[in-house]
């Protein structure tokens, strides 16, 4: 009997326990509710204006120096590359032309810019611009700080998935496990890898190439000149990267322009000069006789043919700057003739004079033309250069905004346009690795076949990403995805077959750089992914911190508190930690959680979303500011005063809407019937966090220690009181001239410094990942404070350790 009344006992307090809980949850859902209906305010819509036939003339030939300058200079070094060892037959270089013209042809005139480039993200390309597409079609990203109001944005556009279909199944398989969702990133990455690879390869081979060209007038000439001469243009490109392309910028599309007439007309003066039966190579059974009789050679020179089509992959991710249509009628009507031309040229002037396969660029010249050329050329080395390197800079700022690269100095060379910016590390980086590279391969050949590596890497994993892209963006038929993926996969593989087997001969060097990059990149995101779950882990219930009364146990102090956060939602651990520490908070606090979007941009007028965080009387609001991976944190922007501008705003908003949708409704009475009972509660769950373990975090140790005990003799009742009284009074105050009165007193911004660290047991890898590799990136990085412009008067740091 005693027991049934027991178990009764138990059964009933369990009962109570789950409907407190039940009770707290609904409580906590009430309190710290979703911005959506704040973001749907922000909504608007934008329509896309028409281009006239004039306007898209006018930006097709702009195009030229920005987006084809690479793909213009690789007629200086294709035939070289393809015959190192000398051409023994006429038939080869038919052979040869027949392959460059259907890779023309199948690569970039067909996958790229008929096909890929639509693949654009409001106009953004490259392989992290594909990434931020299939985030918004999928939960693929690793860091799950997505809410619904996001998806209110005006850039953030995507499609819906019926019930059943194909791509809906993709898409539940893609998000099924977490190892998929690792190995797309891994794509995504190592595409951005070798694109950083380019930017320090591509100014390489092209300025030696063209500088080069010297020599065919001066064969006595030594190589090491020729190498000083590129060195030395290559140290003043990079040491005037500071002063942007702005002012310079109206030259590029003149000087590609000409390059492009220039190659174009010598081309067509070489086939009828010297044999216009090089015409037949537009037969691809020459192709198959080309491989016939090489074998293997035949296979293994692919890694030369390949240099025919680089720069195509540059082109997608430079298609920011221009509209679609503008950058296919100027590759379909202009770029891709003139190719053309010049390889038929080459190959034209090649049949007759086989021992001039080094430099048959230059060779193939007529004597009047050879100076005004050599200049052009080196130009166009320099145009092509510059627009890779730009092209690198703004990759690294994407990787930041994923969270897969360390915080760097991005500096912005352009009043006119916000897309022109400068990294001054990044820019050493690639200096550095470029005269490197010039000084120790110092021959096309193995620069090249280094190139080409980096070349055919990432348009693997382009073609990768599109069939994802292909499945769940555009919803296309298996079949035309299978059609895409054996078209591009049977070439490109191919491709890559060829230079893996000149590992040897310089095709080592994009590997390497792909190397450190990666463990840059894949370090920085797991300790990334890490602090997020931390934060997500460790946060504290809304409902204790307003069980502690309108003055949170505290003095309150006049004045604002910028609070910042990796949450959307909750308060942060930082937070919690900061008020169990020390004995007052100011009298207005403002969670501020700075985020980035997988969207190239977010319109200035939907960047805050600000909330009430319970009662009008705590004085507290929840602030999200949302970048997209474009978007930049310029030192003019004022981001303090736009935050405060945008909380008045909401102030003034709210005062005009009915008393019942305010948030102060909740009464403030349950805080203070449970102000002792839940301050404790609070303390008691810091001081012992460190003994719970969670699967996610590990392990959680503060490096400042608490000192609870002094709470209670600092802050007595009766001034928790006094001031909740004084709170009434103010109530009755306007709330705005409040907060004006306050943000005269000051404003403080309070940041979490957190350090990681590897736990002890941890392997060996994982310990030198964390302890040394990610400790280092997060010494030299820049910080949050510097990035937001923080006056560092204003700043104050709350340090924490945790272990992963």
């Amino acid at each position: 009997m005693a027991e049934r009344v027991e178990g009764s006992v138990a059964e009933g307090e369990n009962t109570i326990e789950e409907r407190h809980v039940g009770a707290m949850w609904e409580l906590e859902q009430k309190l710290d509710q979703p911005m959506d209906e704040e973001a749907n305010k922000l909504k608007n819509m934008y329509r896309e204006k028409g281009l006239s036939m004039l306007m898209l003339l006018r930006l097709s030939f702009q195009s030229l120096g920005i987006v084809y300058g690479d793909l213009g200079t690789s007629p200086l070094y294709v035939f070289y590359n393809t015959f190192p060892d000398g051409i023994s037959d006429s038939e080869d270089v038919i052979g040869a032309l027949s392959l460059i013209i259907y890779s023309l042809l199948l690569i970039p005139l067909i996958k790229y810019v008929i096909i890929v480039c639509k693949a654009n993200d409001n106009g953004q390309g490259g392989t992290l611009a594909i990434y931020s597409l299939l985030c918004r079609h999928a939960k693929v990203k690793l860091i799950p700080n997505q809410q619904r109001s996001d998806e209110d944005l005006t850039t953030y556009s995507r499609t819906l998935l019926p019930e059943g279909s194909f791509a809906a199944k993709t898409k539940k398989w893609l998000e099924s496990k977490e190892s998929r969702k690792r190995a797309l990133l891994f794509i995504v990455l190592l595409g951005t890898c070798m694109m950083i690879g380019d930017g320090i390869l591509t100014p390489a081979i092209s300025v030696l190439s063209a500088t080069g060209g010297i020599k065919v007038i001066s064969p006595k000439m030594s190589s090491d000149v020729v190498v000083l001469v590129s060195i030395i243009i290559l140290i003043v490109l990079f040491s005037m990267q500071h002063y942007g392309t702005d002012k310079v910028g109206w030259l590029f599309a003149p000087i590609v322009f000409i390059w492009f007439l220039f190659i174009g007309a010598t081309g067509m003066y070489n086939i009828c000069k010297h044999d216009t039966s090089v015409l037949k190579a537009f037969s691809p059974t020459y192709i198959y006789l080309y491989f016939k009789k090489r074998g293997l050679d035949g296979w293994i020179s692919l890694g030369g043919i390949l240099l025919s089509i680089t720069g195509t992959e540059a082109l997608y991710a430079d298609i920011a700057y221009f509209p679609l249509l503008a950058i296919q009628l100027a590759f379909t009507f202009f770029v891709f003739p003139c190719l053309l031309l010049t390889y038929c040229g080459q190959a034209a002037y090649l049949v007759n004079n086989k021992d001039h396969y080094k430099d048959a660029f230059y060779a193939s010249m007529p004597d009047s033309v050879y100076w005004p050329m050599f200049v052009v050329a080196t130009g166009a080395a320099i145009v092509g250069s510059q627009a890779t390197i730009s092209g690198t800079y703004s990759i690294i700022k994407q990787a930041v905004s994923h969270g897969c690269f360390p915080r760097v100095k991005i500096v912005h060379t352009s009043k006119k346009f916000l897309g022109q910016i400068y990294c001054p590390e990044i820019n050493w980086i690639l200096m550095v690795g470029c005269i490197a590279v010039t000084a120790s391969f110092k021959n096309q050949s193995q620069i090249g076949n280094a190139y080409g590596t980096a070349v055919v890497l990432v348009m693997l994993a382009t073609t990768l990403l599109m069939i994802l892209i292909m499945l769940l963006v555009w919803r296309c038929h298996w079949i035309l995805v299978l059609t895409f993926a054996v078209l591009t996969l049977v070439p490109e593989l191919s491709y890559f077959s060829a230079v893996i087997w000149k590992i040897n001969q310089g095709g080592w060097v994009p590997l390497i750089i792909a190397a450190i990059s990666l463990l840059v990149m894949s370090v920085w995101h797991y300790a990334t992914v890490k602090k997020y779950e931390f934060e997500v882990h460790s946060k504290v219930s809304m409902s204790w911190i307003l069980g502690l009364g309108p003055s949170l146990g505290l003095v309150r102090v006049p004045g604002i508190g910028l609070v910042y956060t990796e949450l959307a939602s909750g308060v942060p651990h930082i937070f919690s930690h900061f008020i169990t520490n020390l004995p007052a908070i100011h009298s207005v606090v403002v969670f501020v959680c700075v985020k980035y979007l997988p969207v190239y941009t977010v319109p200035e007028e939907e960047r805050f979303l600000v909330k009430r965080i319970g009662p009008q009387t705590f004085r507290m609001f929840r602030c999200i500011a949302r970048y997209g991976y474009k978007d930049l944190h310029r030192k003019d922007d004022d981001f303090e005063n736009k935050l405060l501008n945008n909380l008045f705003s909401f102030i003034r908003i709210e005062t005009m809407m009915e008393p019942g949708s305010n948030s102060s409704t909740y009464s403030s009475a349950y805080s203070l019937n449970h102000t002792q009972e839940s301050r404790d509660e609070l303390i008691h769950n810091n001081n012992h966090h460190h003994n719970s373990n969670n699967n996610n975090i590990d392990e959680f140790s503060s490096m400042v220690d608490y000192t609870v005990s002094t709470l209670d003799t600092i802050v007595p009742a009766d001034n928790r009181m006094s001031f909740s009284q004084n709170n009434t009074v103010e109530d009755e105050e306007d709330e705005l001239q409040y907060l004006k009165t306050c943000k005269e007193s000051g404003i403080v911004h309070i940041m979490g410094n957190t350090v990681v660290k590897a736990r002890n047991g941890s392997w060996l890898p994982k310990k030198i990942a964390i302890d040394y590799v990610y400790a280092f990136l997060a010494k030299i990085c820049r910080e949050n404070s510097v990035i937001l412009h923080v006056p560092h008067e204003t700043l104050l740091n709350v340090g924490q350790v945790f272990y992963v």
